[in-house]
């Protein structure tokens, strides 16, 4: 009998291949942009604009996928499940795009890109084909075609970055920086219409709408699209509010001021990124994983396992880029961006703590109370909203770094606290604190070991990464296990 945790981290392996390599050759646009746009300003514009496409892609997705993995589980005919829901979606995505192509210009002048209509439409259009795209790829992960779905993904990235490279590289002016961003978006737009060629297949699946179907599915989606949007407000709605807040119609230059603070913060906030790839990877494969180990009478000591591992790989990769920050800050080509480099270890600390929530999401899927869900992540969106208005105006960008750090702590510790009195699952609370304990005291003690030679305190930090490995190993070893 195969392993359960075996075949989990092997999807994970396989789904990484297209969220991690595909995100690390992501990686390769963070010193392409900051090389072409001097100003950081310019930066800004294409982060703050993703960040809005990151709100709409789950307002327009519904949640859907969660309850296509759920109902497929209960229902005899499982095409009917993914035509009600596909075809919902489509529908929703059609309405949202007309309305784009209808609103865009004022849309653009409330957003302060007045004369840029055109950003507004490419945006619309990614995100709904992205959107639509996302229960056919839920589709292939379900039935376990992990490589289909790699391929997939890893073409779109592929044209991604490779007409990334062609019109900035080739084609772009440096004295129009608005050129920039229009290819940057444009090249995103054709590789999200990749993605949906290779896809094509799944039109020919739609039946209609099973309404009764639908209803279900919409009560069962609802909470989770709820907290979805709520969780994407801790994510990405300090970009937004960075520009918003810091800018003065009254000062001359404030608008440029203010979307240079989210460039530089968004370009720091790459760095950090590694520990959310790897999310996206464990989240591809964990989600349908942990919903097919329902039936198993194992299951909570599988998923007390899991976590063990999960928090003592994340810690690793937290220690690994914090301890060789010397490295990643060249992923950064201009200097002018490297003041933000201070919130990496906080946004890296903050993205492990929210790994370990999606973790424990599982009890209130799992035992269907998906509002919670939704109550969890409306706490964390109000906090993040309050801490960015109070403190932005003082300490800037920190202040969205370290608002990130405590919502993700405090959703995780109240998801730990109502899983155990609806769900419980018996967590290793030692390893939790043993893990994350050991990274951040390795993490204190780096800067009093360090010394001038780049070659040698490269070994000497290094050796403190080493150091927390070897512990994990050892006390991952020791801990037998039957599942």
């Amino acid at each position: 009998m195969t392993n359960p945790i075996k075949k989990l981290f092997g999807d994970v392996a396989i789904y990484g291949l297209s969220s991690i390599v595909g995100r690390l050759l992501n990686y390769l646009l963070v010193p392409l942009y900051t090389f072409v746009f001097i100003n950081p300003a310019d930066y800004g514009v294409v982060s703050e604009l993703y960040a809005w496409l990151a709100f709409f892609i789950v307002i327009l997705t519904f949640g859907m996928e969660t309850a296509f993995f759920k109902f497929i589980q209960n229902e005899e005919d499982k095409k009917n499940v993914f035509s009600t829901a596909f075809s919902a979606l489509l529908s929703l995505n059609v309405v949202f795009f007309v309305l784009i192509l209808l609103l865009n210009k004022e849309i653009a002048s409330l957003l302060l890109y007045d004369g840029h209509g055109e950003y507004i439409i490419m945006l619309g259009a990614i995100v709904s084909l992205d959107a639509i795209s996302a229960l056919p790829l839920a589709k292939l992960r379900a039935e376990e075609k992990a490589k289909r779905f790699s391929i997939i993904q890893l073409s779109s990235i592929g044209v991604n970055i490779i007409l990334n490279l062609i019109f900035l590289l080739v084609f772009f002016e440096e004295k129009d920086p608005a050129q920039g961003v229009f290819y940057i978006f444009l090249a995103n737009l054709i590789a999200s219409a990749v993605k949906s060629l290779f896809l094509y297949k799944s039109f020919g699946l739609l039946k209609g709408i099973d309404w009764g179907l639908l209803k279900r599915m919409f009560f069962f989606s609802f909470p989770l699209a709820i907290a979805g949007f709520a969780g994407i407000i801790n994510e990405t709605l300090d970009r937004i509010l960075l520009k918003q807040i810091l800018y003065n119609p009254n000062t001359p230059g404030s608008l440029d001021y203010a979307e240079a603070q989210v460039g530089i913060y968004s370009a720091s906030y790459k760095l950090a990124m590694l520990v959310t790839i790897l999310l996206q990877a464990y989240r591809y494969a964990a989600e349908p994983f942990f919903f097919s180990q329902m039936k198993n009478r194992d299951r909570n000591k599988i998923y007390s396992r899991i976590m063990n591992v999960f928090i003592a790989f994340v810690c690793g990769v937290f220690l690994l880029v914090t301890l060789n920050l010397d490295v990643f800050k060249h992923f950064i080509q201009n200097e002018t961006y490297w003041v933000g480099l201070q919130v990496v270890p906080i946004l890296l600390m903050a993205n492990i703590f929210l790994g370990i929530y999606y973790n424990q999401s599982i009890w209130y899927k799992l035992s269907g109370k998906t509002k919670f869900g939704a109550y969890i992540a409306i706490t964390g969106a109000i906090l993040t909203v309050v801490i960015n208005v109070l403190y932005i105006p003082t300490y800037g960008y920190m202040a969205s770094a370290w608002a990130t750090l405590i919502v993700y702590f405090i959703q995780m510790l109240i998801s730990y606290i109502l899983g155990q009195r609806h769900y419980p699952i018996p967590y290793n609370l030692k390893k939790f604190f043993l893990y994350i304990g050991l990274a951040l005291v390795l993490y204190a003690v780096s800067p009093y070991v360090k010394v001038n030679n780049f070659g040698l305190n490269l070994f000497i930090q290094n050796g403190l990464l080493i150091m927390f490995v070897l512990t994990a190993f050892y006390f991952e070893r020791k801990e037998k296990t039957s599942v």
